[in-house]
């Protein structure tokens, strides 16, 4: 025992803590990497970037439903957790090789990796203890801690490696978190042996044929049928990706699965598992608005967020380059005009942007002012780096760099970036110019964004703009900091909520776990009300707002998940019957896993609407949600008190 707790307990804290510290520093950056368009991102459209996002996010909360019934089954909890682990490990050095093939196919080994790693893990903490050990729950509490701590360190820890070196060295970071983790667990293979058990197979156990033939061969099957049929009739007007689409039609059958087993099951059971489908819409509900962090919270703090932040350390603050300065505040300063290399094309700017331009470009660029000069910097890890904390871009043959100019399906102009993974660049160049008698590195902009910060500035404003020094630009917090509020509102406010309803229970008030939820979702409700405020004096987003909002917002959801999300899980554990508990908390995961496709949705059509029609339209579903859940208290109450619950 330690401190009164198994001695596992500890070590399986430190192996969740590097893993979330891992996962959390990878998906802080996911959607940032895959739409950034002035850092070396991959440059992909707004749209693009959101679904790969959502569609991660969905399957990393489906494949546990799967992961989980091999371990329990085949595999044993230690080996699916090592086995999980080492996959994720190498999905995450995978995506930092440069090369959409390399990046593609290590979210994939993530996605399989978490299905193995992120359900047994927690199962091993459950097996530490004895049946009925009152010290069972402050375990849980102590592991999930563990959680938040990783979660919370992972955005401060991508910052500072993606400032100094660059966005794939932030993807070969959270793999190195993922290894210290496995070597943790393999130093306490024999300890842990407690928390495992051999596979078996209980006769009352939903079994495994039968979850594959009603559940998994019907959901990939539609949605293999509903991702080409999207893709063959979906009008371009409608802003649903062919992927999305398809993973919402394999959604259909899990959802008709789980409301025939309500409908049919014994008249004992019926009463709980019908009261179960509610909570999954609240849970579906609540964890599409919170994983909107990673998403259109993200966007939302990279361009309507004023991010000069005094107190955030210098290592995760970055540069502002130009697309900062389009709607920042008045008494914001803009670039030095001599800081930046004006081209008419904006092919050859995106292509800078991308760090992927080829020797025709480079040379266009040169042409647009005979002053500008070229500085090779090198190639390979060093080039990296240098090109994380300068201004530089990598060069390519002729003929390799493909570019493709359009407009999506509402008219908003795209450019895309394309580079073979097999090309090889020649070298990495800066720009420089000299300025008053110090060589300076120069940033790319085509025409119309150098207006928009300039003239733009003078017609809103009637003056012109204070500037920095030559060759300078504002330092501002990195947009994915704000993520790691969430985490650190878990930790502060969590025993201030469980406090706060032990006091009510203490003065003969308790509430109900049913209204519990129902209150979880108002707050998340008036959570995106306040961003609906936030719209209002962004003025359409035509000027940055407090980051004070963004930070209310997560505060407010957070006390709302603190509602919500710990009380659908005990609710799915005491409702169901015991051989049918798994196959129920697989469908709590399956309904988040619905909502994380949702986030990612909504992330890529932000941009289609004004910031408050954008949260009003959210605020809409979460308030409809809550409502449903407020017509149903009555059943929900008695279902969960017939049951001792």
């Amino acid at each position: 025992m330690a401190l009164g707790h198994p001695k596992g307990l500890f070590p399986l804290f430190f192996i969740e803590m590097w893993e979330r510290l891992a996962f959390y520093t990878m998906l802080g950056i996911l959607l940032l990497y895959t739409t950034d368009i002035e850092r070396g991102g991959l440059g992909l459209p707004a749209a693009e970037g959101n679904e790969i996002y959502g569609l991660y996010l969905a399957f990393v909360y489906f494949t546990p439903f799967i992961g989980g019934m091999v371990a329990d089954r085949f595999l044993g909890y230690r080996n699916a957790v090592m086995g999980g682990g080492v996959l994720m490990a190498v999905g995450l050095f995978m995506m930092s090789m440069h090369g959409f093939a390399f990046f593609s196919g290590g979210l994939v080994l993530l996605i399989i990796g978490n299905g193995f790693f992120k359900p047994n893990i927690s199962v091993m903490v459950g097996n530490l203890y004895e049946p009925g050990d009152q010290k069972r729950d402050a375990g849980f509490n102590i592991f999930y801690m563990g959680i938040n701590i990783g979660a919370f360190a992972a955005n401060l820890l991508a910052a500072s490696v993606r400032n100094e070196y660059g966005w794939l060295w932030t993807f070969r970071t959270a793999g190195i978190g993922i290894c210290i983790g496995l070597v943790i667990l393999l130093f306490n293979w024999k300890m842990l042996g407690v928390a495992d058990r051999r596979p078996e197979r209980d006769p009352d156990d939903a079994s495994f044929g039968m979850i594959v033939r009603n559940i998994l061969l019907p959901a990939f099957g539609v949605g293999i049928l509903g991702y080409f049929l999207a893709r063959a009739y979906l009008p371009a007007s409608i802003p649903v990706r062919p992927a999305v689409a398809g993973f919402l039609a394999g959604m259909v059958p899990v959802i008709i699965f789980f409301v025939r087993l309500g409908l049919t099951a014994k008249p004992s059971e019926k009463p709980g598992l019908l009261a179960l489908l509610p909570i999954y819409v609240a849970g579906g509900t609540f964890f599409m608005v919170l994983h909107l962090n990673g998403s259109a919270m993200t966007q939302w703090a990279r361009d309507s967020t004023d991010r000069q932040a005094k107190l955030v350390p210098a290592a995760m603050q970055q540069q502002a380059f130009p697309q900062y300065y389009l709607n920042a505040k008045e008494d914001t300063p803009r670039p030095d005009p001599r800081s930046l290399l004006v081209v008419d094309s904006p092919s050859v700017a995106r292509m800078y942007g991308v760090q992927r331009m080829d020797e025709a470009a480079v040379e266009t660029a040169l042409s647009a002012d005979p002053t500008v000069k070229l500085k090779n910097i090198g190639i390979g890890d060093e080039s990296d780096k240098a090109a994380a904390v300068q201004l530089a871009s990598m060069v390519y043959p002729n003929g390799v760099v493909q570019v493709v100019e359009g407009v999506d399906s509402h008219g908003v102009p795209e450019i895309s970036v394309e580079v073979p993974d097999s090309a090889k660049p020649i070298e990495r160049v800066s720009f420089t110019r000299l300025v008053d008698g110090s060589e300076i590195d120069l940033y790319i902009v085509d025409q119309a964004v150098y207006d928009e910060i300039y003239d733009g500035y003078f017609k809103r404003y009637g003056k012109e703009p204070e500037t920095l020094p030559p060759g300078k630009f504002l330092t501002v917090a990195n947009s994915e900091l704000y993520q790691s509020f969430n985490a650190l509102f878990v930790v502060a406010f969590t025993p201030l909520i469980v406090a706060f309803f032990q006091f009510l229970v203490s003065r003969g008030r308790g509430v109900t776990t049913a209204r519990k939820v129902f209150y979880g979702l108002v707050l998340t409700t008036l959570s995106l009300l306040i961003m609906v405020v936030a719209g209002l004096f962004s003025d359409g987003g035509a000027v940055k707002v407090s980051s004070l909002w963004l930070i209310s917002f997560y505060a407010i959801v957070t006390i709302g998940e603190l509602c919500l999300s710990p009380m659908g899980l005990s609710l799915v554990t005491k409702l169901s019957p015991k051989r049918l508990v798994g196959l129920t908390m697989g469908g709590w995961f399956l309904a988040t896993a619905f909502g994380n496709n949702f986030s990612g949705f909504f992330g890529g059509i932000q941009h289609l609407m004004s910031p408050v029609a954008f949260f009003a339209v959210l605020a809409g579903l979460a308030g409809l949600a809550a409502l449903f859940i407020y017509l149903l208290l009555p059943k929900l109450d008695a279902a969960i008190k017939q049951y001792g619950a």
